[in-house]
């Protein structure tokens, strides 16, 4: 299924509250290829297959289901490390936007990056940033999940 994913990542300056008081995902993906971005995700007790269009704050995003069997059969194939995280969904606001914090486990522990997903190109353009958000780091590769799959430990 197609969908046109408009996003920003940044940065944290201070992680927000008690992140007990937020649900999250437990997220795990493994990267087949980096370009075109190929990855397989288990997001909670669900499986997919997702190709990334090219594209930056924009681009296109096709998602497959997978089965569990499926999925870690892909994941054995995969280049580079396994991307493990988990991320909080912490409403903004004064919006109708979500901050998806994204705390990094293993090799990239320490790591912490928060994106925000737009309905369109207006709510992005305009987009004020949360005053605990950092350093917008959306067009530097280093911080794309496909780029830290593949960085050296």
């Amino acid at each position: 299924m197609e969908n046109v994913e408009i996003e920003k990542k940044y940065l944290v300056k201070k992680i927000p509250g008690d992140l007990n008081d937020y649900r999250y995902h437990e997220i795990e993906q493994a990267y087949l290829c980096t370009a075109p971005v190929v990855r397989v995700r288990k997001e909670d007790d669900s499986y997919y297959l997702t190709y990334k269009g090219k594209g930056v704050v924009k681009h296109a995003e096709y998602n497959l289901d997978l089965n569990k069997e499926s999925y870690e059969h892909l994941r054995s194939k995969a280049d580079g490390n396994i991307i493990t995280k988990k991320r909080y969904l912490i409403p903004l606001e004064g919006t109708d936007l979500t901050a998806e914090l994204d705390i990094f486990e293993g090799s990239l522990a320490p790591l912490v990056i928060v994106e925000v997903e737009f309905p369109d190109d207006e709510s992005s353009d305009s987009f004020v940033k949360p005053e605990w958000f950092g350093e917008e780091v959306t067009h530097d590769p280093a911080y794309r999940n496909a780029s830290l799959a593949t960085k050296s430990n």
